[in-house]
């Protein structure tokens, strides 16, 4: 066997080897997927700025022409709240993460089939659980150690217009983004919205969980997407204390809760189509849940819960309503669809009864382009509002029987901040949050008032972002 066909076997064995160490069979933000060139290199990447693309013998090259292309990348933060929360402290957290992409097309002859596989090396500290105490997760990465499977998952593609995925994958990657909003900001909200993580048993099929599922794409047309899945309900399976603790390695495959569905229309606007001349996305969507949900006020007789101190009612089913826009307003003169000035907005309601959050709103600016010399550096400042639902008026009967206690109302976050790109696929990020009513207005654990709520907070950190 040729040198080079012997080092990239060794690569791949390599490749191998640590992903059944990171328990996988072969994610602000990083794409879902590598979509590697035919050199194997993924774009971005700062392989681009190594000698010979840091590809000396050819053999990622030879991989990719093989159906095989891999990557690795790695997020790290240092963040801190200088005031506010129940405790001030810094924090460092990091992940790393694998990808493995075999064209299964190329490999065994299957014509449009693919399988994409990715884990996660997950460290660090979690400024939200260990100072904040807030809903909207102060950075994306933020989670319990341990090394987990997150991705595993084939798709099968029908011609150029339809596609289906099975396996284990998140649905964050697809639905209910805006991709403006995911691509630019820290706090874990402006992807995975609150309202989705707070209201769905173990967070739904967002990082850091996955679950097992099947979902369907179709694209009638270039300006229209519809996308539809349906995963198992309940990623780490019912139980007590943190789900990230019922399920610590991503390996629970589960396919016994109640499902939940989710169901989305996408309408893309190009030049020419739209109102203003500037490319845009609409998308309105929707999400069930068939599992059972607690009242959030009252007990099974009706009776308010903070008067019978007694289990809660048990509601059947629960679902949501979503629309997201991503629009650039402004074009830099002689730029394209990259450089500008880019507007997001999204809006989600549920029921308050069984809902912990029943309306979430956020939306934002991003600036591309603007800074001299820096065509590539993005300038961001975003806004997230989620109000409670029917639970902050249990706390309303609480505090009407005599009980003393904040009474929840709503939990917001204003974020800004600026993504320096050093060289392509490395960027650094400096962020500034302003968290508003952590835990939606709750009391200080660290105060001896019980009524004392815990303090708005201030965030500063600052992120690195490699990809190879």
């Amino acid at each position: 066997m040729p040198a080079t066909k012997l080092t990239a076997t060794a690569h791949l064995l390599a490749a191998t080897c640590l992903a059944t160490l990171t328990g996988t069979p072969v994610a602000a933000a990083e794409k879902e997927s590598y979509n590697t060139a035919p050199t194997g290199i993924p774009d971005p990447s700062v392989a681009t700025s190594l000698p010979q693309n840091g590809d000396a013998d050819g053999s990622r090259a030879w991989l990719a022409q093989h159906g095989v292309t891999y990557g690795l990348s790695y997020y790290g933060e240092v963040m801190g709240n200088p005031s506010g929360g129940f405790s001030q402290g810094t924090i460092y957290d990091g992940r790393a993460k694998i990808v493995v992409d075999l064209d299964l097309a190329r490999i065994i002859g299957w014509k449009g089939l693919s399988f994409h596989g990715n884990a996660y090396q997950i460290h660090g500290q979690g400024l939200t659980r260990d100072h904040i105490g807030n809903l909207l997760t102060a950075t994306s990465v933020e989670a319990l150690p341990s090394t987990r499977l997150y991705k595993a998952s084939f798709d099968q593609k029908f011609g150029d217009k339809l596609s289906v995925r099975i396996g284990q994958f998140p649905a964050d990657a697809e639905f209910v983004v805006s991709d403006n909003a995911v691509s630019q900001f820290i706090n874990t909200t402006f992807g995975w919205p609150a309202l989705n993580q707070s209201n769905l048993p173990s967070a739904g099929p967002a990082y850091p969980l996955t679950a097992l599922g099947v979902r369907v794409k179709y694209d009638p047309t270039d300006r229209l997407t519809l996308m539809a899945a349906m995963f198992d309900g309940d990623p780490a399976g019912p139980g007590k204390g943190d789900p990230q603790k019922r399920d610590n390695d991503g390996l629970n495959f589960r396919l016994k809760d109640a499902p939940f569905s989710i169901a989305e229309a996408q309408f893309h606007f190009k030049d020419a189509d739209s109102a203003i001349g500037l490319p845009g996305t609409i998308k309105v969507g929707g999400w069930h849940h068939a599992g059972r949900f607690d009242d959030q006020r009252y007990d099974a007789n009706g009776v308010p819960l903070a008067v019978s101190g007694a289990a809660p009612r048990r509601l059947s089913t629960s679902h949501a309503l979503y629309g997201v826009i991503d629009q650039q307003i402004y074009r830099l003169p002689g730029g394209d669809g990259a450089n500008g000035v880019h507007l997001f907005a999204r809006i989600t309601a549920a029921p308050a009864d069984r809902s912990l959050i029943d309306l979430y709103a956020d939306g934002g600016l991003r600036f591309a382009g603007f800074v001299p010399g820096r065509p590539d550096d993005t300038i961001g400042f975003g806004f997230a509002y989620a109000r409670i639902g029917d639970g902050g008026r249990a706390d309303q009967d609480a505090v009407a029987l005599g009980t003393p206690m904040p009474v929840r109302d709503y939990e917001a976050v204003l974020e800004l901040n600026y993504m320096a790109q050093i060289v392509p696929g490395w960027t650094v990020t400096p962020d500034l949050q302003y968290i508003i009513h952590p835990g939606g207005l709750v009391a200080d654990p660290k105060s001896s008032d019980p009524a004392k709520p815990i303090p708005d907070a201030t965030v500063v950190g600052v992120r690195t972002l490699i990809r190879y």
